[in-house]
Parts: C-alpha cells; structure tokens; sequence
C-alpha cells in the first residue's frame, strides 16, 4: 500500500515556474513508477509525465522542453518542476504511483492516487 500526498501548487502568471512535490509512504518506493497527471475542469485527466524506478523519463508532448520529473529515493519523493507555465497548464496535478518496471501514460496502468493539487497560471 503506498499513500501519496502533493504540495506545491498555487497562483502564478504566465512565464512563472513552480515545483510539485509528492511525498509517498511505504519502504518500497523506489521500485515504483512514478507518474503526474492533471485534470482541468471539463476535461480528461491527462497525462503529463512519468519515471520509471530505473530513472527513464516520458513526458506528454504539451508539457516537453518545459516540465521536469526527478525523484529521490532516499526522501521518498517526486518532482515536477514546471518552467514557461500558460495559462492552458491550469488544472488540478496528481501523483500517482505504480508497481512496474516500465512506464505508461495512461491513467488505467497507476494503481495509487493522491488528492491532487491545484495549480493556476494567469495571463
């Protein structure tokens, strides 16, 4: 069983950065794949961007050049950090956590959620 918790969002203008953090429990969470998803209202939950537990990075095309995902093990969590934020990367960002060696991006595949954060660009 793994827990996730993110923090992190908040109100910033087109341009702006900000850093999601998701803080996992369990002893195991380095042999999860980690994923970020996001959800604006009216629409699917998205997916954003994933790493494996051997370190492999995916991104949605949307987000590539301007997101980052790391982890570390050692703290038990994941990171996104979003860089040249628009006002069309307002949603709702969650964590989620999967026990597997490879990544995916779709929702179906992540067996852990978190509650979710919100995230609102300005323009």
């Amino acid at each position: 069983q793994v827990q996730l918790v993110e923090s992190g969002g908040g109100l910033v203008q087109a341009g702006g950065s900000l850093r999601l953090s998701c803080a996992a429990s369990g002893r195991t969470f380095s042999r999860y794949t980690m994923g970020w998803f996001r959800q604006a209202p009216g629409k699917e939950r998205e997916f954003v961007a994933a790493i494996t537990w051997g370190g492999s990075l995916n991104y949605a095309d949307s987000v590539k050049g301007r997101f980052t995902i790391s982890r570390d093990n050692a703290k038990n969590t994941v990171y996104l950090q979003m860089n040249s934020l628009k006002p069309e990367d307002t949603a709702v960002y969650y964590c989620a956590a999967v026990w597997s060696a490879g990544s995916s991006t779709s929702r179906e595949a992540y067996d852990y959620w978190g509650q979710g954060t919100q995230v609102t660009v300005s323009s």
